[in-house]
């Protein structure tokens, strides 16, 4: 995409109704349904960075509208929390395609279900029990072959895979910079203003470089950064993953990564490798974790350049031509804080790897708590467990590591 020009001299008030913390799609649909709601009420969202410059935008694009908890072990849910979170997503989806339609935001939309890909004996086994669970959920499903995967994706490195219909694919700069640009009139978004500190006194507000801005009610939605702020220090960490995406592919290359022109595939470990065969006649790889802090460029290039190359060895070229990483944060239980943090101060922050529908979702439903509303689809929210304890560094950063090393080596071929 173009390079953006940020949203910086908009005109900030002393004081506001309500301001939001971050305008990735939590903070950006929290603001908008605060406006919905209130059209007399003045917002204020204000973005750290760019909007379309963080993991809104550095992600794979991928709309899961199915529970997908990020716990080491795989995506885990009871059935009854299960069916919970298929209707605030389902709810969530209609209401972010309606924004699409109506401000005719270009994200490349494509309703198209995703592949969750196994490499391996015990990959397979481990997408069958995920193929029980969506059938206690109620989720359709079909069970993909090897011999369909190698003519679907172009590769015979997965031995068996599940498909289902509930994910829609997106250039997800192109959808958080359209949502950020066609905000309702009574919200001011302002980039490149970060939040240096939360005032909760008498003179409850925010403090950036620019001094105090005044808040009655402020919300909190930067994700892992609300940690800098002193917020949910002992509920989450963060977790930097890493993509590349090819050049323009020539017909003939193209060919060579499967006959449908668009599909996208997860990994049946956590620790495995994500793929997508995008629109625009790219390949994108994604894979690797680090703790807290990125790995350099070079070793996150060979990383990906291996992955891509063991999957498509009959490919000309493994080279990449844009490379990038970016962070999410995590919560030892995969759970989301949601909710009032103190008297007029709300957050969600927690989306473990899957915000782009749960950030829309949750912000909306953020917004009508703070107004009063109530609705089945949040209460459902409100009654899910909250983020466990994480113990103080440097346990924590050991445990982690620790798991993520022993989940790196269970994946085995799926990297």
């Amino acid at each position: 995409m173009p390079a953006r020009t940020a949203k910086t001299n908009s005109v900030i008030e002393n004081k506001y109704d309500f301001i939001v913390i971050g305008a990735g799609y939590t903070g950006l649909a929290a603001g908008r349904r605060l406006a919905e709601l209130n059209g007399s009420a003045s917002i204020l969202v204000l973005e750290a960075s760019v909007v379309g410059e963080g993991s809104s935008a550095r992600n794979s694009g991928f709309v899961i509208a199915l529970p997908h908890n990020t716990n080491m072990s795989g995506h885990i849910s009871p059935a009854e929390v299960a069916k919970k979170q298929i209707r605030v997503y389902d709810s969530g989806l209609r209401w972010l395609k309606g924004l699409v339609d109506q401000y005719h935001i270009d994200c490349g939309w494509n309703p198209q279900g995703k592949y969750h890909g196994a490499a391996t004996a015990e990959g397979a086994l481990s997408l069958q029990n995920t193929a029980s669970q969506y059938d206690k959920w109620g989720v359709e499903y079909q069970e993909i072959s090897q011999a369909q995967l190698s003519e679907r994706l172009g590769t015979r490195y997965y031995r068996f895979a599940i498909q289902t219909n509930s994910n829609v694919f997106i250039q997800p700069a192109a959808l958080v910079r359209g949502l950020a640009d066609t905000l309702p009139t009574n919200v001011t978004l302002v980039e490149n203003c970060p939040v240096l500190s939360v005032e909760q006194g008498r003179e409850r507000g925010v403090r950036t470089a620019q001094g105090l801005i005044r808040g009655d009610k402020i919300i909190v939605a930067n994700n892992g950064f609300a940690r800098k702020l002193g917020f949910l220090k002992d509920r989450m960490f963060t977790i930097f993953t890493y993509a590349a995406i090819t050049p323009e592919l020539d017909p003939e290359q193209l060919a060579l990564h499967g006959s449908e022109p668009e599909w996208g595939l997860i990994p049946a470990n956590r620790m495995g490798t994500t793929l997508r065969k995008i629109q625009n006649n790219r390949f994108m790889v994604r894979s690797a974790y680090s703790y807290e802090k990125p790995q350099t460029e070079k070793t996150v290039l060979a990383l990906l350049e291996d992955c891509y190359r063991r999957r498509y060895p009959a490919v000309k070229s493994h080279r990449f031509e844009h490379l990038w990483g970016g962070a999410t944060a995590l919560t030892r239980n995969g759970a989301t804080y949601f909710g009032e943090i103190s008297p007029n101060l709300y957050a969600s922050v927690g989306c473990n790897g899957a915000g782009v529908l749960k950030g829309t979702c949750y912000g909306k439903l953020l917004a009508e708590l703070m107004v009063g509303q109530k609705t089945q689809e949040l209460a459902d929210v409100l009654a899910m467990d909250k983020p466990n304890w994480l113990p103080p560094e440097p346990l924590r950063g050991a445990a982690v590591k620790t798991a993520i090393y022993l989940q790196k080596r269970k994946a085995g071929a799926e990297r």
